[in-house]
C-alpha cells in the first residue's frame, strides 16, 4: 500500500512503484508459477491528488483501504525547511498522520523515505525508534524529532515495525528492501534489471557545508576547521577562535549534526581527500599531508571506514564520471 498525498515527489512515487511492478513481472522468471507477487494499491487522503509536477494520480480512498502488510510514504516534494514546515501543517498531512497512526495501532508496518520520513517522525510514531532522513535535513530532524534515534549516514534503517530510507533515491533502495523481504534473489534480480548498486550509506552524497548552514555556530566552526584541515585538531583553539567555552561547542555541534566537532572535523578532511583524488595526479602521501594526516595509511583506513571505499575505487569513479 502506498500513501500518496498532494505534492508527492514525483520520481518518488514512481520509483517505488516501478520497483514492485517489475517485481511481479520478473517473478515467474525466477520461479514459473509459484513467484511472489505484490498487491500495490495507491491511496490517498484526499480524492484529488496531484504529483509536484501537476500530474494527476487516481488514488484509493483511504476509508477503502484494506488492511495491507506494509505502508509506504513517498516523499513530499518539499526539499527546503522553508516549505516542509508549513507542509507538515497541512491538514491533509494531518489526516495522513492520523491514518499512519490508525494503521500502526492494527498492527500494519510502516516505511517512509527520503522527506517522507518527517511525516511519520511528525505523528510521534518514530519516537524511540532509530531511523534516517534525507542527509541535508539532519539538522532539523534533530532539533524537531529528539526522541527519534536518528542516523542519517545510513541509506536505510529497519527499527522494530518501521523502516526509513535516505534521500531521494532512498525510495529505491526502500523498495528493493521490501521485496528482499519476500524473496532475496528477487530483489537481487530487480536491482540488477534496474542497474541499482548496494549504497548503505549516504556518507559520501553529504555536503558537509550544506549541514552546517543549519546553524551559526556550526557554519562559524565549518569554516574556522577548513582553513586549518592540514593542522592537528585542537577543540580548545576551536572554541578560543568562535569566543565561546568548549563544553558549548561540544554539545553545540552535536545538538546539529549528531556528532563531535572532532567527527566533523574529520568529515571536512575525508571531503577535502576526495576531491584531491579525483581532481588531482597527487599520490596518497601527499593528499595526507594536505589534510593533515601523518601518512597515507591512515587516510586510506579512514576513506574505507567513512565511506566504504579504497582510494582506487574513488579515482575510477572520477574517470568513469
Amino acid at each position: 500500500m502506498v500513501l500518496a498525498l498532494d505534492g508527492v515527489f514525483d520520481t518518488a512515487l514512481s520509483a517505488v512503484l516501478d520497483a514492485f511492478t517489475i517485481a511481479n513481472e520478473l517473478a515467474d522468471m525466477l520461479e514459473p508459477g509459484a513467484g511472489p507477487r505484490f498487491e500495490i494499491e495507491l491511496i490517498g487522503v484526499r480524492r484529488d491528488v496531484r504529483t509536484a509536477l501537476g500530474m494527476r494520480v487516481p488514488v484509493k480512498p483511504a476509508s477503502a483501504m484494506t488492511r495491507p502488510d506494509w505502508l509506504i510514504v513517498p516523499a513530499p516534494a518539499t526539499k527546503m525547511p522553508a516549505q516542509l514546515l508549513p507542509a507538515l501543517a497541512r491538514r491533509d498531512v494531518i489526516d495522513a498522520m492520523q491514518l499512519l497512526t490508525q494503521q500502526h495501532a492494527d498492527g500494519v508496518k510502516i516505511a517512509a523515505a527520503c522527506i517522507g520520513t518527517f511525516v511519520l517522525a511528525e505523528s510521534g510514531l518514530l519516537d524511540g525508534h532509530e531511523a534516517t532522513t534525507s542527509w541535508w535535513l539532519a539538522p532539523l530532524f534533530r532539533q524537531r524529532y529528539p526522541a527519534v534515534r536518528l542516523d542519517s549516514a545510513r541509506m536505510l534503517v529497519p527499527s522494530g515495525e518501521f523502516t526509513t530510507a535516505g534521500a531521494a533515491m532512498g525510495h529505491l533502495d526502500l523498495a528493493l528492501w521490501l521485496i528482499n523481504q519476500a524473496s532475496p534473489a528477487l530483489a537481487a534480480t530487480v536491482a540488477r534489471y534496474l542497474i541499482v548498486d548496494a549504497r548503505p550509506s549516504q556518507a559520501p552524497y553529504m555536503i558537509p557545508d550544506h549541514l552546517a548552514r543549519a546553524d551559526p555556530m556550526v557554519e562559524r566552526f565549518e569554516r574556522w576547521a577548513r582553513a586549518r584541515l592540514a593542522q592537528g585538531f585542537s577543540l580548545e583553539a576551536a572554541a578560543h577562535a568562535l569566543a565561546t567555552s568548549t563544553r558549548t561547542l561540544q554539545r553545540r555541534i552535536e545538538a546539529v549534526l549528531g556528532k563531535s566537532p572532532l567527527s566533523y572535523f574529520q568529515d571536512l578532511r575525508v571531503e577535502r581527500a576526495v576531491h584531491l583524488l579525483r581532481s588531482s595526479q597527487l599520490d596518497i602521501e601527499a593528499i595526507a599531508a594536505e589534510v593533515g594526516y601523518a601518512d597515507g595509511a591512515t587516510l586510506r583506513t579512514l576513506l574505507r571506514r567513512r565511506l566504504g571505499r579504497g582510494v582506487k575505487e574513488i579515482r575510477a569513479g572520477a574517470a568513469e564520471g
